[in-house]
Order: structure tokens, then C-alpha cells, then sequence
């Protein structure tokens, strides 16, 4: 049996690693070194060049962390990737082999917001910038590309708001720009789509979420299918012009597919350093073993309670696009027919107070900065995820002050629903 043949679900499981060589270990080992000898001053030479694959220090590469790597690629469509100490870093990682000073991505609106101060703040420090657009506004994205655009970014299913891209049409857009799409598939997870199979060059993840699954660890992926040619145009001299550090090797002609993985591994990572450590990526990988039967569960919960959120005379609106209301129904049983996630917002009438009430009454859910664990997790963004930005950015973002948003777990769903109940009458009252 190949790769090809086998399932979600046995992927998930067995994709990436094979039982311990030198003691037959079922579950993949924590392999908690920093360096590895060589054997000898020749293999040594070979691995440095790039002549040879193998390991040389834990800042490049960890045979745990290559397992995390392969199992998830396996999951995406992928030829290969990296991992990194968080999604943030992740996002960093996926851009720092196509820009340079001067560049700009073009990014949809309604990002986690996190997401827009890395690209409106930080990243210019860099001397790169980022056009923010409504995504859904195709010739708006269009226009905001220009000669110096270097990639296009969007989430799968949007963080608070729980928007769905239309993931086929930015591709388009980016194939005719002759740039990269950049999907965060943090929020669906592969489980529910696999954004490379509607034209994503690139699918970046926050494996501190659905991947990992118990709010253990933190960590960030980055996947790459393998398919984009870096060599098609001058916009991309890092993966099409010879490399001064590795002797003047040109990665996309010395490496093909796997150009993209090799430089962010040999020049990211040894450069920048922000490395997933071996015992993340353990954790991780054994969430990865239960994503599929999590999710199933994640989004039945999430029906049920958006449903009855929206049905619930104290609440204005519901912003799940599982729901039939939703603008991007439609969208979503194209893009992820299998649901549409279970992280949404929630506008409760009595707006900003109500909602920090709201937060403040409830029992069952946790009030965290996170999401994507298998509790059920409530936040409002405009005090907290979200409060660097302005009102009107704000509400770009679908984040408005009189929004809070919601992390479905995979409690009983009654529960839940009950724990919500409780909390809205108080919120209300």
C-alpha cells in the first residue's frame, strides 16, 4: 500500500514514521538531542552542501519534528514543509523565501488579528508591507496587486468571524499575478479541507490549535505542494538565483518540488531559528492521531449550538456559515462540505457590557486566548485578541465590540448549550 491508498484517518495515525529502528518503539520517540555525529569528515561535508539528506543540529532539522512534518504533508497534499515554534513564526517562515525589502503581500481583511499587526506593524521592519482587502471583493483583490506583490493571504475559515475564502477563485488570482496563495488552514484543518487541491501553493498552520487538540504546546507548520515555478519569473531570486551561501546553488533547479522545503530549512531555519522543539512536536503528533474523530465531533457541536444561538431571542446574530442564513452557506458546502468549522461569533444584544458579562458568567466554557482545544473556550476580542486595532478595523476583522467569540468543543453537546443559557440570562438580564 502506498500513501495514496490509505485514509484520513490511518494517515493521521501512521503517515511520517515507521516503529524505532534501533529499539522497535511503537510511538515515535522524543528524540531530545542537539546534534548528531557524523560519520565521517566526507558525510559531514556532503550533508553541509546539501549533497546529502540527513541530520546535523536540532536548529534544521529533528527526526520527531521531521515526523510531525511528514504526517501533516501526508494530511495536506503536501511534498514537504517545515515546522516552528508557533503560527506566528509559521506565517514569518512562509513569506521569508519569496520577499524582500520593498515587497508586499496582499492579505484578506478579516485575519485573526494578531495576524494584521504582524503584516501592518512588524513586518515593515523588514521593509515589507501588506495590503489589507475583502477577499470577497475579487477585483478589489486584483487591483491591490502590483509589480512588488510577492504573495496573497487568506484563512480557510476566517478567525473570530468564521468567514469561509473562496479559496478557488483567489487561486486564479494568484496563478495570473504569477505569485504564491498563502492559506491558513489553521481553523479547518485538513480534515475538512485541503486548500492545495483549490490551488494554495503554500498552507500554513498554528499546530497549538486542532492540530495539537489539548492546548498543550505551541507550534506552527508550513506546507508546500510543490508545484509552483519559482524559476517562472525574477520575482523570486531566493529559490531562482544561485544561493552566495551554499556555494552558488540555485535551489529550484538543484532541488525542483522540494526547492521551497530545502530553503526554508537550510537558510529559514539556520538562519532565523525559530524551531519547533522535539517534545512539541511529540505532543502534537499524537494529536494528530485523533484529528479526524475530534473534528467530527467539533463540528456537530458547533451546528447544533450556532443553531441555537441563532434561534435565541437574546442574541442579534450568528456568524457560523454552517447555518443556512449564513452569506457563505453556499460557500462553505463547496469549500468544506464536510462543515464549516466550529470557531464562530456571537453578537449578544446589550453589545460591549453585555458580552464581558456574558464571558464573566460562564461555567463550562474557559476564558482563554485560544482556540481550537477540545473544551469549549469564549473570548472577546475587541478587549483582548483584537484590541490593538481600531473600531472600524474592528469590524473589518469581524470582531465589532458587541461580538464574542466561541471555540466549540467536544463536550456533550447539552451541556454546552445549558452552560450558554445560563450565562445569557445573567448577560441579558
Amino acid at each position: 500500500m502506498t500513501d495514496k491508498t490509505l485514509g484520513f484517518d490511518t494517515l493521521a495515525v501512521h503517515a511520517g514514521a515507521e516503529p524505532d529502528p534501533a529499539t522497535g518503539a511503537r510511538q515515535v520517540p522524543i528524540y531530545q538531542t542537539t546534534a548528531y555525529v557524523f560519520r565521517d569528515a566526507a558525510h559531514a561535508a556532503r550533508l553541509f552542501n546539501l549533497e546529502e539528506v540527513g541530520y546535523i543540529y536540532s536548529r534544521l532539522t529533528n527526526p520527531t519534528v521531521s515526523a510531525l512534518v511528514n504526517r501533516v504533508a501526508a494530511l495536506e497534499g503536501a511534498v514537504g514543509g517545515v515546522a516552528c515554534s508557533s503560527g506566528h513564526a509559521a506565517q514569518i517562515m512562509a513569506l521569508f523565501p519569496l520577499m524582500a525589502p520593498g515587497c508586499n503581500v496582499v492579505a484578506s481583511s478579516r485575519l485573526y488579528g494578531g495576524t494584521i499587526t504582524q503584516f501592518s506593524q512588524t513586518i515593515r521592519r523588514f521593509d515589507w508591507s501588506a495590503r489589507f482587502v475583502d477577499t470577497d471583493d475579487l477585483a478589489a483583490v486584483e487591483a491591490a496587486i502590483d509589480e512588488n506583490t510577492r504573495a496573497l493571504f487568506c484563512e480557510t475559515i476566517a478567525n473570530p468571524g468564521g468567514y469561509v475564502s473562496d479559496l478557488d477563485a483567489l487561486a486564479k488570482i494568484a496563478e495570473r499575478a504569477g505569485i504564491p496563495l498563502i492559506v491558513d488552514n489553521t481553523t479547518a484543518t485538513p480534515w475538512l479541507v485541503r486548500p492545495m487541491e483549490h490551488g494554495a501553493t503554500l498552507v500554513v498552520h498554528s499546530a497549538t490549535k486542532y492540530l495539537t487538540g489539548n492546548g498543550t504546546v505551541t507550534g506552527g507548520l508550513v506546507l508546500d505542494s510543490g508545484k509552483f515555478d519559482w524559476s517562472a519569473s525574477d520575482k523570486f531570486p531566493s529559490l531562482s538565483q544561485p544561493e552566495p551561501a551554499y556555494h552558488g546553488l540555485t535551489f529550484h533547479k538543484a532541488l525542483g518540488p522540494m526547492a521551497y522545503t530545502f530553503h526554508s530549512i537550510a537558510v529559514g531555519l539556520r538562519d532565523l531559528g525559530m524551531t519547533m522543539n522535539p517534545q512539541g512536536a511529540h505532543y502534537t503528533l499524537m494529536g494528530v492521531e485523533t484529528l479526524g474523530l475530534r473534528m467530527e465531533r467539533h463540528v456537530k457541536n458547533a451546528q447544533a449550538v450556532a443553531e441555537w444561538l441563532e434561534a435565541d431571542p437574546r442574541v442579534d446574530f450568528v456568524t457560523y456559515a454552517g447555518l443556512k442564513s449564513s452569506p457563505w452557506y453556499e460557500r462553505a458546502q463547496r469549500i468544506t462540505p464536510k462543515g464549516a468549522g466550529a470557531l464562530f461569533t456571537v453578537a449578544v444584544k446589550g453589545g460591549y457590557e453585555a458580552c464581558v458579562k456574558l464571558v464573566s458568567s460562564l461555567k463550562l466554557f474557559s476564558h482563554v486566548a485560544n482556540l481550537g482545544d477540545t473544551r469549549s473556550l469564549i473570548i472577546h476580542p475587541a478587549s483582548t485578541t483584537h484590541s490593538q486595532l481600531d473600531e472600524e478595523a474592528l469590524v473589518k476583522a469581524g470582531a465589532a465590540p458587541n461580538v464574542v467569540r466561541i471555540s466549540i468543543g467536544i463536550e456533550d453537546v447539552a451541556d454546552i448549550i445549558a452552560d450558554l443559557d445560563q450565562a445569557l440570562a445573567q448577560a441579558t438580564a
